[in-house]
């Protein structure tokens, strides 16, 4: 084994409702949906209306900015409603599905017998582009550009995250099909990053066309930023590429089958769940079959994602395009008397309030509280304690909240995105919305730079 990167600092956050690892072939969701709010910084167009038919990979929407990243059906059958929200804002492209799925037609080839050029172009076409975003910023890739380096992570270690060696066991082929396409997109390296705690799937270990990086440690050395950082760090001017591995293993299968292949393994999870497991389904599919039935009583908080960066959805919603997981979770909506006074053998707490740092193992079932009120934004230490990159943190938001440039960027803003500041956010006594200011820190330097 190469040499493993350890991640010293972060933290694991154990919730109770770890999926078991068992495959569920759910029952087919009447609609599917794409939702432009899961792409950061574009300002979608539609090309269908409702009552349209549409194939899978037929678009429905481009980026008016970026007219030739467009955004297609993951299903085919007919567009039945296109919500909005405030100022006619587009939130989903709604799709009743067909019984049996339609297909468009895109170039089936061995990538390694085509030029960047022709790749570039079957992933624009087929709707696939999106999945590769880029940092600086977090974003949608430009297909103008050319990284300096792509990188894939095989691994999360976010709360109740999808265990990839398991969902990806028999995607071999298609993953090193998606492998070949990526490595033709830039001169520099594809960096495949690998848990080291345990021996990693052969899937990943016998991929070809890639650099194997093995990490170690507790949340987040899972993410994709925090190996980009350590491995080949962004600059001011650099860009490097990034895709997830079921995003790859749907690139594959486009260049083997010639079609945009939806399928995706999800994993149901949380505390409020009675049966825990991994749904095959497709992106964009709505969770009322994975739920119905399957949930505790009460209030409770459905997300998209995990509990850290995740989006809430209603119970009846639609699983987020870069989602492999829903989550849920009981909601906060309660007052707790003198809860900061009473003692809390069930309470998890990382300042050692509580007793949870006796049972470090134990799992908990955490709700959406806010556990105290909104404080000044003070300088703790908490955050350095959890923040595994060589940033100051603190002084990074403060000089966002400034609006300083030169000082963001001398801070590391082009480095970093909103989900490796999400344990900051966890662990913050001030309760500071850290997540919604690095966003704002990075749209900012997206206005003024370019």
């Amino acid at each position: 084994m190469p040499e493993v990167i350890k991640i010293k600092k972060g933290l694991d956050i154990n919730l109770k409702g770890k999926a078991e690892k068992i495959f569920i072939q759910s029952d087919p969701s009447e609609t599917f949906a794409v939702k432009p709010i899961d792409f950061t910084g574009i300002f979608p167009k539609l090309t269908v209306k409702v009552d349209h038919d549409v194939k899978a990979g037929s678009p429905l929407f481009f980026n008016k900015y970026k007219p030739e990243v467009i955004f297609t059906s993951p299903v085919s059958g007919k567009v039945v409603a296109i919500n909005r929200g405030e100022r006619r804002r587009i939130l989903e492209v709604v799709i009743q599905v067909d019984k049996e799925i339609r297909y468009e037609s895109f170039i089936k080839a061995n990538p390694s017998d085509l030029g960047r050029e022709q790749i570039i172009e079957n992933l624009l076409e087929s709707g696939l582009w999106p999945f590769i975003r880029q940092r600086p910023y977090h974003i949608i890739a430009n297909p103008e550009d050319e990284p300096k380096a792509v990188f894939i992570s095989t691994f999360d270690t976010a709360p109740l995250a999808p265990d990839y060696d398991f969902a990806l066991k028999n995607e071999a082929q298609p993953f090193q099909t998606g492998i070949d396409a990526l490595s033709k997109l830039t001169s520099g390296k594809v960096h495949l990053s690998l848990n080291g705690t345990y021996p990693p799937s052969r899937v990943f270990v016998e991929a070809r066309n890639v650099e194997l990086h093995y990490f170690r440690g507790q949340h987040p050395a899972g993410n994709v930023g925090v190996h980009i950082h350590h491995i080949d760090p962004v600059n001011k001017g650099d860009i490097v590429w990034f895709v997830n591995p079921q995003d790859v293993v749907s690139i594959g299968r486009l260049f083997e089958k010639g079609i945009y292949d939806a399928s995706r393994i999800v994993v149901l999870s949380g505390s409020e769940i009675k049966s825990p497991r991994y749904y095959k389904t497709k992106i964009g599919a709505s969770i009322t079959n994975f739920v119905e039935g399957n949930v505790e009583t009460g209030n409770l908080r459905y997300i998209s994602g995990n509990v850290l960066t995740g989006l809430k959805i209603p119970k009846d919603g639609y699983i987020g395009f870069y989602d492999s997981q829903i989550t849920v979770i009981p909601e906060g909506d309660y007052y707790e008397f003198l809860g900061w006074g009473l003692p809390g053998f069930e309470k998890y707490s990382v300042s050692r309030s509580f007793f949870s740092w006796l049972a470090p193992k134990k799992e908990y079932r955490i709700d959406t509280n806010l556990k105290g009120g909104r404080r000044a934004f003070v300088m703790t230490g908490e955050y350095e304690n959890v923040f595994p990159m060589d940033i100051y943190p603190v002084q990074l938001l403060k000089a966002i909240l400034v609006e300083d440039i030169d000082l963001m960027e001398n801070l590391g803003i082009y480095e970093v995105a909103e989900e490796d500041f999400a344990l900051c956010e966890f662990v913050c006594t001030s309760k500071t919305d850290v997540q919604s200011i690095i966003r704002q820190g990075i749209d900012l330097m997206i206005k003024e730079l370019g």
